[in-house]
């Protein structure tokens, strides 16, 4: 199938393009970007020339950030196209949940796409948990901002979402991976004097049973980058780290060296389009945007040191 990609910055360009190039479902037919462009591939400025200039591309995967995503998304659908949504899917839940309607009505296929659902270690690990007594689990997600995310100030912005934009990955990876849902019940947010949106972020989840279940998350991590989540059971304790790319239980590796890569993801989440586009399904499960959104709603500020990048 043919398909469009619109926004073309640093996902695009280090994962988005390459899963597009190595599936054999997929041909990537133009771009559209107001300054990023695919060598060899038709570029577009406007959505809506491309749109109308090419009536044979069946699928629009949208990387534009958050706050315009919705517009996009919502032209891509009314001209009868497929869309799949980068993480998260949208500036607001009520956008999402529009989003759906619309997909409804039009008959095309959405995808809510959460990559580090897809790393090696997350499916095995929903798998052992099942049945399994919790105890304890802890989120431990600390990366550099001006390393991963340089000159991204949308993410500072009203809609951004600050340190969530890679903390929702983690928070993805939890509701995926626990057989019972929890629910945000107390949340400390740490804001740049400069910034609309935190910096850092702590939040304790309230469990059926009684579990604690915590997270926290910086962007001012610097040397050693951090992605664990860490599950205390009643029989046996399992990691995940490197963002869900490594698993060990009870201290034992459970993955292959060959599966640690981070680079399967990607081309996961675009099989998984192929399949819904064929059935004519739609997935957009909203679980880790409630939590952030959640996480706005209840949170305790405090102001710290403005973020100078």
């Amino acid at each position: 199938m043919k398909i469009a990609l619109v926004g073309i910055g640093k996902i695009a360009v280090d994962q988005h393009v390459p899963a597009i190039a190595a599936s054999s479902n997929w041909e990537l037919a133009a771009t559209v970007s107001r300054s990023g462009t695919v060598e060899g591939i038709d570029a577009y400025t406007d959505l809506e020339e491309m749109l109308q200039s090419c009536g044979d591309i069946r699928v629009v995967s949208l990387c534009l950030p958050p706050v315009p995503r919705y517009a996009a998304a919502q032209a891509a659908i009314r001209a009868g196209r497929h869309v799949m949504l980068e993480k998260p899917p949208g500036a607001t839940l009520s956008e999402c949940h529009a989003l759906e309607a619309m997909a409804r009505e039009h008959r095309v296929s959405l995808f809510a796409t959460w990559h580090s659902r897809e790393a090696a270690g997350v499916a095995q690990a929903k798998q052992w948990l099942a049945g399994k007594d919790l105890h304890r689990l802890s989120v431990t997600w600390k990366e550099d901002v001006r390393r991963w995310h340089p000159g991204q100030d949308w993410i500072w912005q009203p809609g951004g979402l600050g340190v969530f934009d890679p903390g929702i990955n983690a928070l993805s990876i939890v509701t995926e991976i626990l057989p019972d849902p929890i629910h945000v019940q107390s949340a400390l947010l740490e804001v740049p004097e400069n910034c609309q949106t935190p910096i850092a972020a702590s939040i304790e989840f309230s469990h059926p049973k009684g579990a604690q279940v915590g997270a926290v998350f910086d962007f001012r991590q610097s040397g050693e980058q951090i992605w664990t989540i860490e599950v205390e059971t009643g029989q046996g304790t399992l990691v995940l780290s490197e963002g869900g790319a490594k698993l060990t239980i009870d201290g034992s590796d459970l993955l292959d060296q060959d599966h640690l890569s981070l680079q399967g993801e990607y081309p996961r989440l675009y099989a998984r389009m192929a399949d819904l586009v064929s059935h004519g399904d739609i997935d957009m499960d909203l679980a880790p945007m409630r939590h952030v959104a959640d996480a706005f709603t209840l949170g305790r500020r405090i102001s710290v040191a403005p973020f100078i990048e």
